[in-house]
């Protein structure tokens, strides 16, 4: 089975403008908490959590955390596995992490997942 890394920002381009863009929204807020333990996840919407949103909304959301430079993704065969890319965002802003997770241990989101449309 082959395996490749989907495209993602070297560490030098990741922008903090596309990162805070990147997690102004609350499903992406939560995908943040689920892969802050430093673990890979798979994609399935139910394993995360987020059955209730339609499995495209959760891939688009995934990509959005990519295309930013938040996480990493590895294709294998026709499954996607996900990684917060905690050494490379704490390289580029030191704290950033520490700060976003620390407001979402403290209940900090404000805002419920919006329902599957």
């Amino acid at each position: 089975m082959s395996e490749e890394l989907l495209p993602q920002p070297d560490t030098g381009e990741i922008q903090l403008v596309k990162v805070l863009h990147a997690l102004g929204d609350p499903v992406r807020i939560q995908l943040l908490g689920i892969y802050a333990d430093g673990e890979e996840h798979s994609c399935d919407p139910r394993v995360l959590g987020l059955e209730r949103l339609h499995k495209s909304t959760v891939s688009h959301h995934m990509r959005v955390l990519r295309e930013a430079g938040i996480t990493s993704t590895r294709a294998a065969g026709r499954n996607r596995y996900v990684r917060l890319r905690r050494a490379d965002l704490d390289a580029r802003f030191p704290g950033l992490l520490d700060s976003l997770l620390g407001s979402l241990a403290s209940g900090g989101t404000g805002e419920d997942v919006p329902p599957a449309a």
